[in-house]
């Protein structure tokens, strides 16, 4: 069993998101939010509370209590978002880009099926 979370138009560049969402990918949920918690990437916030949507999603979806030691983060994925631009005066009347740039971050999470004995 599978859920998922969407985070749309977060507000960090892809490129840094993706160097925090490398850390996390793999991991059981349990360890993924220890792991982003002391992390000090600024993506780390939001991608932490995308992963915690995604495991409160799956936790609704059984009817027994999941612990977040049996979920693992089967897919992590940052993808480009909208660009905002943005207008900088420069020196003899130039105007130079800004470019602030959003990510939509989406997690799947599993449940790691427990081996029968």
């Amino acid at each position: 069993m599978e859920a998922r979370a969407i985070a749309r138009h977060v507000r960090v560049s892809p490129q840094k998101a993706k160097i925090v969402a490398d850390l996390v990918r793999g991991k059981s949920v349990e360890k993924a939010l220890e792991i982003l918690k002391f992390s000090k990437g600024y993506a780390a916030k939001p991608i932490g509370k995308t992963v915690m949507s995604a495991m409160h999603n799956l936790a609704g979806m059984s009817e027994h209590p999941i612990e977040p030691s049996h979920m693992d983060v089967k897919e992590i994925r940052i993808n480009e978002g909208r660009t905002m631009y943005r207008i900088r005066a420069r020196a003899q009347g130039r105007a130079y880009r800004i470019r602030k740039r959003s990510s939509h971050i989406i997690v799947v999470v599993e449940h790691k099926e427990e081996p029968a004995s």
